[in-house]
């Protein structure tokens, strides 16, 4: 045997003794889970008349769009249909719109995405199929409010399994769409009521009489009816994400969701399904805060995991009144573009209209994606620095009626004490979600299930702290009273009566010291909550605060406490090793919002930095004005986003222009063992100067003008 015959003979029996190990490379994600940048022109049926295909394609190119949406139909057909009942635009003629504008598209790298409306079809639609729509109690069918020749359908008839499926694999058979996306479906707003034979049969067979026409939590039926119809909903989704996929593998369905923290339907068993949720949450209106874009994403991300978030940004102004072919403030479109990338969302910036006589709208999106485009890597999230986690708690906002104050009142009290946060759903409670952060801020979650409930007991006898207020574990998820409140163990206290409230000129009295109540030395009195929950210690003690009932504000002659001093706890504090529990009767976080006052934001703050404890915080914010900060690691290094709300247009009206602040001094701590050697202003293109400080880094961001990002590298 020659040398090489004993190579080869060593070799294979090498090869016999020791099995082969195929490597398998790890799947690549897929498309829209690295795309960045979105854009959406809605037609309208004129459109197909004088439609400039090629300058619109240009024009979002110009964005470095990764994805553009475009209307296909359902609603209304851009293409020449085949589909019985699909209702063509009356301008169409013999162009195809949709696949002028996709075949622009792709020639310019963009996927495409179907924008599809499955809610409303046409008279002759009605006709043929009366199956196929809503009906009120009367069975009549139920017209638009507005463009009254259209009617509603019904997700729970065959228009939804039979005709939109029939339209979907038209669509992806003839241009292999990437994407499906409905208009307006599902939301995340309340259930509607239809009357319709196919809903009369789940009603018979599922529900078992016909459920209230509002949320009504306390209703069986309603239960009942939310449980069936967030099985159909589901159904529906996975149906049509699985005609989506006949045309390419590595499409998807994408439904309509959003509405920042006014939600309804079950955001955690749709994210189970939803590969991409896309939060159709186009601006505010009214007296909406301006945060309410950064909310959304807290939301979305709570149940998504990690997995692809979008947020539309309408152009036009969405105001109340409403103008469509208007563009609202530059400012105040920027800063919501801001915030969805702040928060960890992806932007899809949206026109209505191919032919815009105002267009002041184009170079605000320009200037952003743009720029988004040139530090693309910095946005690419890995994980949260944050280590406070602030409970969404979706039952209360959905069942309870008690609307959304409570969780605002948190929110502006974080902001205000520049505190770096995560929101985690009720249902995602899990040891290895709360194991992330040192401290769960829980407002007001009166209507709590029993399993997150033993969550939170687990996780603060593991050593994690807890602040809640009010009612929180007081009833189960559908509002069911408990004759205690679940977690009233953790607090060591019972209730000692029935709610008291709404009672203005209550007051708290300061007891003795402690770090809650840092900077109120010159008072023995702080303001009191509206709504309080009466209760008593299971053990003997002093408490910190006490409770000084309400007694009247007018006339001045009789503004004096009938009883001044109670033993009533006005706050409760405990500490169990490592664990700090804090827990307020009175409904302060909302009364803080409602009211304004200082004194009730300054005491949640000093709180939740006494339940953090004592460990330095991830990242510290000192400077003057109003901004929400996002801390994230990143692919390259980290990331610090400083959204400016320093504005009068806070919670009325839209910014018309920017409030700068002055320097921010930051210190950011970073992984042991990880050198910083590039801290770099995005925004502004300034280099700064830093310092480390152990494992932090230590450097002072000049000013803020709209919104800054911090890349640490």
């Amino acid at each position: 045997m020659n040398r090489r015959e004993f190579l080869a003979s060593s070799a294979a029996a090498g090869a016999a003794a020791v099995p082969i190990r195929r490597l398998r490379r790890a799947a690549a994600p897929p498309w829209y889970a690295t795309m960045r940048r979105c854009g959406q022109l809605n037609f309208n049926e004129r459109d197909p008349l004088t439609l400039d295909v090629g300058g619109w394609a240009e024009y979002w190119a110009s964005l470095r769009v990764n994805a553009l949406l475009v209307n296909g139909g359902g609603i209304m057909a851009f293409y020449p249909t085949d589909v019985p009942y699909h209702h063509r635009s009356a301008f169409l003629g013999t162009r195809d719109l949709f696949g002028e504008m996709a075949a622009a598209a792709r020639a310019r790298s963009i996927r495409v995405v179907a924008r599809m409306d499955c809610n409303y079809s046409w008279e002759e639609a009605v006709q043929a199929h009366p199956e196929w729509f809503e009906r009120d109690r009367d069975g009549q069918p139920r017209r638009h409010n507005e463009s009254t020749w259209l009617f509603k359908t019904c997700m729970f008839s065959p228009y939804f399994t039979e005709q939109m499926p029939a339209i979907y694999r038209e669509i992806g058979k003839r241009y292999a769409v990437d994407s499906f996306f409905t208009n307006g479906w599902p939301s995340t707003g309340a259930l509607g009521v239809c009357y319709c034979e196919s809903c009369q049969k789940i009603y018979r067979e599922k529900v078992g009489g016909v459920p209230p026409e509002q949320t009504d939590a306390t209703s069986p039926l309603y239960r009942r009816y939310y449980a069936a119809f967030m099985d159909r909903l589901l159904e529906v989704w996975r149906l049509w994400d699985a005609v989506a996929r006949e045309s390419r593998p590595d499409a998807v369905y994408v439904g309509n969701l959003g509405g920042g923290i006014r939600v309804v339907k079950d955001l955690a068993r749709i994210g189970q399904v939803a590969g991409w949720f896309n939060a159709d949450h186009q601006g505010r209106a009214g007296d909406t805060p301006l945060w309410d874009c950064a909310q959304q994403g807290r939301v979305a991300r709570s149940v998504m995991q990690g997995r692809t978030i979008t947020n539309v940004t309408g152009a036009y102004s969405n105001s109340r009144p409403v103008w469509r072919h208007v563009a609202k403030p530059a400012a105040e479109t920027t800063l919501w573009m801001a915030q969805t990338v702040a928060s960890g969302m992806v932007p899809w910036f949206h026109w209505l209209g191919g032919s815009p006589e105002d267009e002041r709208w184009r170079d605000t999106g320009r200037q952003f994606f743009a720029w988004l485009a040139a530090q693309e890597p910095h946005f690419r999230n890995t994980r949260s620095v944050a280590d406070l986690a602030v409970l969404f708690p979706q039952s209360t906002i959905a069942f309870s009626r008690q609307g959304t104050d409570y969780l605002q009142g948190l929110y502006a009290a974080l902001l205000q004490g520049r505190f770096v946060f995560d929101f985690v759903h009720e249902s995602d409670l899990s040891e290895k979600t709360l194991g992330r952060y040192r401290a769960l801020l829980v407002p007001n979650a009166a209507y709590l299930a029993d399993e997150p409930c033993r969550q939170i007991r687990a996780y603060v006898q593991a050593g994690g702290s807890l602040l809640a207020t009010f009612e929180t574990s007081r009833r189960n998820e559908w509002g069911d009273a408990r004759s205690e409140p679940a977690l009233a163990d953790l607090w060591g206290l019972t209730v000692a009566g029935e709610l008291v409230g709404p009672a203005a000129n209550s007051y708290m009295r300061i007891e003795e010291r402690h770090p809650v109540l840092a900077g109120f030395e010159g008072t023995s009195l702080l303001p009191g909550p509206e709504n309080r929950v009466p209760v008593r210690l299971r053990e003997a003690g002093r408490p910190v605060l006490t409770v000084v009932p309400s007694y009247p504000a007018f006339p001045p002659e009789m503004v004096y406490p009938r009883t001044a001093h109670t033993d009533e706890p006005a706050v409760v504090l405990r500490q169990r090793g490592s664990s700090r529990v804090a827990y307020f009767p009175g409904d302060v976080e909302r009364t803080f919002w409602r009211s304004g006052n200082p004194d009730l934001g300054r005491l949640l703050q000093n709180t939740v930095r006494w339940v953090r404890g004592d460990q330095t915080p991830p990242v510290s914010i000192a400077g003057e004005g109003l901004l929400e900060a996002f801390a994230w690691e990143t692919e390259p290094g980290y990331a610090l986003h400083l959204l400016n709300y320093t504005t009068p247009n806070l919670t009325w009206g839209l910014v018309d222009r920017f409030h700068p602040i002055g320097a921010q001094r930051v210190r950011f701590e970073v992984a042991a063992g990880r050198t910083i050697r590039r801290v770099e202003a995005l925004r502004s293109g300034r280099v700064l100067p830093f310092e480390h400080d152990g494992t932090a880094v230590r450097f002072e961001v000049p000013a803020v003008v709209d919104y800054e990002v911090v890349a640490l590298t």
